[in-house]
């Protein structure tokens, strides 16, 4: 068999994972060397822990945040406003367990495209069928046609409700609460304590750099959407698990800079929605409000240290915390992730886990990302491909998001991709909102630059070329691509 003859390599660039090599093993082993050898820290750690997590943990998470949104905040973060969860999902999970109820929550509204595997946490607290998109532009989450939508879902439940009342043969089923198409007014599911509360929508959204689209809300667009959730309330949960994974574009930063990042690069380049809703038009203790407030930030250290140590935190108003920390599965066997939390506390206080950050990770997800940019600019702006607020001056994350050419089509282009080039790509329907029927997605490819060696992310941009001139030259028709739909990729992010 000749060189030409053998088979092309794999190249995932779906996969959403840290590369092997830049995970912090020797700051992890030290970490729990550390605290496995001080009984002082090891005996806590090694036993039940407090519902809210290990103090010197939100401690130390508190502290750093405010220095990394510190421009930002009117005051410092404290340790009260953070809960420890077991990372990102747990906490949507948990959040949704104390902070929604299958009555009374009316409808879960998901920015699209989404990180695709929320969806069934939402489906699994019993809002299937209930999932609603919610477009993007350039700015981030299409607010208007939030506000559109929320008006009319309201109102419509408010006419139902008077329809069921006005009917003679309404009547409750056995003491229990049917579940209307379209949102209900009655009461709750759940019963509710002094210490929780049942929110009337929800809304996720990734702000920052997200996944899969890499767009950036604009701080406009998430001022417009703290006003809207308080307006309806509804509770706004944000995965921010990529602020700290920024870095100069190509077109701002030279190669022999990544290695020497900006010192602006150590401070967020925008304030996360829970900041704003801490302080904005009088905060989440206005007078009139409850207390709980519209936001919670999900963060994580599964993209800042290792996904495997399965720890992150939740911050919100004191009052969401307390209520967050007393999750019947928190008050059962204490808060996720207690001996982990004594690892990553001591990650912290020594400042190992920032200059990884830093020094490791922002230089090498740099040089990552540019590699792959200046590969699209050379092989696939050429064949009319485009890519969103690519006129950015600070970048990040893990993804870029792609729109093809037309005709092309991206479940076709991705069967062909792995059928020729032995190449793995997102294609954009698998980032649907579940049950959503609009076709927007159909030509939108998601790339992921943090998993693949870095020498072949040039060559996978360069295999996708050569699938799109093909497919261009001669294109499909409707009836060539086999699949009944996109498929969920193990372990694929």
């Amino acid at each position: 068999m000749t060189e030409k003859d053998q088979p092309k390599s794999s190249i995932n660039l779906l996969k959403g994972w840290p590369n092997p090599c830049l995970l912090p093993v020797a700051q992890i082993n030290a970490a729990s060397a550390s605290a496995l050898s001080n009984p002082n820290v090891s005996t806590p750690g090694l036993l039940y822990g407090p519902d809210p997590g290990y103090w010197p943990l939100r401690e130390g998470i508190a502290t750093w945040l405010s220095r990394f949104y510190d421009k930002h905040l009117k005051a410092s973060i404290y340790a009260e406003r953070i809960c420890i969860t077991g990372g990102a999902s747990q906490s949507l999970a948990s959040i949704l367990q104390v902070f929604s109820d299958p009555v009374y929550t009316r409808f879960i509204w998901m920015v699209s495209p989404t990180y695709f595997r929320v969806c069934p946490i939402f489906e699994d607290n019993a809002f299937a069928g209930r999932l609603r998109s919610v477009p993007e532009d350039d700015e981030g989450i299409d607010v208007d046609f939030l506000g559109k939508r929320l008006q009319d879902e309201d109102q419509n439940a408010l006419g139902d409700e008077a329809s069921r009342n006005d009917s003679p043969t309404h009547r409750p089923h056995n003491g229990h609460h049917e579940v209307p198409s379209n949102g209900n007014t009655r009461d709750t599911l759940k019963g509710l304590q002094r210490w929780r509360k049942a929110y009337r929508h929800v809304i996720y959204a990734v702000p920052t750099f997200s996944n899969p689209s890499s767009r950036t809300m604009t701080l406009r667009r998430r001022q417009e959407l703290v006003q809207i959730a308080r307006q309806y309330d509804a509770l706004v949960i944000t995965d921010d698990v990529y602020d700290q994974l920024q870095w100069l574009s190509k077109h701002i930063a030279k190669p022999s800079t990544y290695d020497d990042p900006s010192p602006s690069l150590r401070q967020a380049l925008l304030p996360r929605l829970v900041d704003i809703d801490r302080w904005f038009q009088g905060g989440a203790e206005r007078h009139g409000a409850d207390g709980f407030g519209n936001v919670v930030s999900n963060g994580s250290f599964s993209k800042l240290a290792a996904p495997g140590v399965r720890c992150g935190w939740a911050e919100g108003s004191e009052s969401f915390i307390l209520g967050l920390s007393k999750c019947g599965s928190s008050a059962s066997g204490g808060a996720p992730s207690q001996m982990t939390s004594t690892f990553m506390a001591q990650l912290l206080s020594s400042g190992e886990l920032e200059k990884h950050i830093y020094t490791t990770l922002q230089p090498a997800y740099a040089r990552r990302y540019n590699s792959m940019i200046s590969a699209i600019e050379r092989y696939l702006l050429p064949l009319e491909v485009t890519l969103p607020q690519s006129d950015r001056d600070v970048v990040g994350g893990y993804f870029l998001w792609l729109k093809l050419p037309k005709p092309l089509v991206a479940e076709a282009v991705a069967q062909r991709a792995e059928a020729e080039e032995n190449l793995i790509i997102g294609q954009g329907p698998l980032f649907a909102v579940y049950g959503d029927e609009r076709k927007d997605l159909e030509r939108q490819v998601r790339i992921c630059f943090s998993w693949e060696a870095e020498e072949n992310l040039s060559e996978g941009i360069q295999r996708l070329a050569t699938v799109i001139r093909k497919m261009l030259r001669d294109p499909p028709s409707p009836t060539d691509t086999t699949a009944s739909g996109p498929s969920l990729p193990v372990g694929g992010y």
